[in-house]
């Protein structure tokens, strides 16, 4: 019992370490950044950190992140009606987030 008991402290000890956001959470230019070929690469040190998913999420809903998102969806050409309708929409949400950043 008593093993299991640090076992599980243990456990528990590291996923708090693991879970607790580090200084570049969300930062679009830190875990996400340009690369040398002009491509945005997540940095080798982001794939050991627990919170990457939630840490680029965060990133790519900052106003830095809904642009950078706009700007991919500019750069691919539309492919038909249903395919334009469905970038009207992702640029009417992307623009309701932006707007709900502002306040």
């Amino acid at each position: 019992m008593g093993i299991l008991y640090k076992l599980n402290t243990t456990w528990a000890d590291m996923t708090r370490e693991n879970s607790e956001k580090k200084e570049c959470f969300g930062i679009l230019e830190r875990v996400f950044p340009k690369g040398d070929t002009g491509l945005r690469e997540v940095p080798s040190e982001c794939f050991q950190c627990n919170l990457r998913t939630e840490c680029l999420k965060s990133a790519l809903s900052t106003e830095e992140g809904i642009e950078f998102r706009l700007s991919l969806m500019e750069e691919r050409p539309s492919r038909g009606f249903m395919d334009r309708l469905r970038r009207w929409s992702q640029r009417k949400t992307l623009s309701r987030m932006k707007q709900k950043r502002k306040g």
